[in-house]
């Protein structure tokens, strides 16, 4: 299935794609969240949309798309896990993956506007697989690791480099800004797509091709990503790992590149769709 989350802002509805078509869901009930995967919620949607079958009512057209899960307890991010990328920012290839977190609150839809934060210079951007967890995960077997996940989605995972690099401690404050993850357009189940290790990712500036890449030159797996972090924290239905990028971010031009008011970032993944972000300026509200 392909999953999605619609409507205005904080008062997104489900609903799914069937054959390019985007359906309402909303009769279901709940949302797409921590207790929707926690309670078989992938398996009764399914016989939900086979009991409607040609009784589900169409999305309007042009509406607007949220993140295809509602915000999950953590979003965890896996860094420098492409060795093209690693060379890029002229850092070292990990023995072990690199784990630093967003906020929560950074998660958007995948056509909304990614706000420059106050104060910001050096916004990056960074076109990246998401895995979405299906099912409490601790101690997991890697050979086992992939029965854990629910789904994949796009996700940019928009970067600011000076709060990032220069700011001293860790990560986490060049990631966790607001619209710094803008996820979708749509969530697919495992059966939606091929080798989820041999996927086709690409993003440009203003048109001009800036990533394109392969998951197939992951460092680590998918699988080897799922079961390392559960050794380290419990993962819960609902949330999301974001697997790396690929090389091409403006950090690694020389000099390099960020991204300014008016520019339009578009990014896609075989299999997962595309999206499309203006840049705007923060505007305090």
């Amino acid at each position: 299935m392909k999953l999605i989350r619609w409507g205005e802002a904080g008062k997104e509805k489900t609903g799914v794609i069937i054959n390019d078509v985007k359906y309402d869901t909303s009769a279901f009930g709940g949302d797409y969240n921590e207790e929707f995967f926690e309670d078989n919620g992938l398996q009764r949607l399914e016989e939900f949309v086979k009991a409607n079958e040609g009784a589900l009512i169409e999305v309007p057209a042009g509406a607007r798309l949220g993140s295809p899960v509602a915000r999950p307890s953590k979003i965890v991010c896996i860094g420098l896990n492409y060795a093209d990328h690693a060379r890029e920012t002229n850092a070292q290839i990990p023995a072990e993956p690199i784990i630093f977190m967003k906020s929560t609150t950074s998660l958007a839809g995948p056509n909304d506007a990614i706000i420059i934060p106050k104060n910001s210079v050096k916004t990056d951007w960074e076109v990246e697989l998401a895995v979405i967890i299906g099912k409490k995960a601790s101690y997991v077997d890697e050979a086992d690791a992939l029965d854990y996940v629910a789904g994949y989605a796009l996700h940019n995972d928009v970067s600011e480099r000076e709060f990032q690099l220069e700011k001293g401690g860790t990560w986490d404050k060049g990631k966790g800004c607001d619209t710094f993850a803008p996820m979708g357009p749509f969530l697919a189940t495992p059966d939606e797509l091929g080798d989820i290790n041999n996927l086709r990712l690409w993003l440009t500036v203003n048109g001009k091709t800036m990533q394109d890449g392969s998951t197939s030159n992951f460092i680590f797996t998918v699988a080897h990503v799922v079961s390392y972090l559960s050794q380290y924290m419990t993962l819960l239905p609902g949330d999301v790992i974001s697997t790396g990028t690929p090389a091409g971010v403006g950090l690694g031009f020389n000099p390099p590149v960020y991204l300014k008011e008016g520019d339009v970032v578009e990014l896609g993944i075989e299999g997962l769709g595309s999206a499309k972000q203006e840049l705007k300026a923060y505007v305090k509200q």
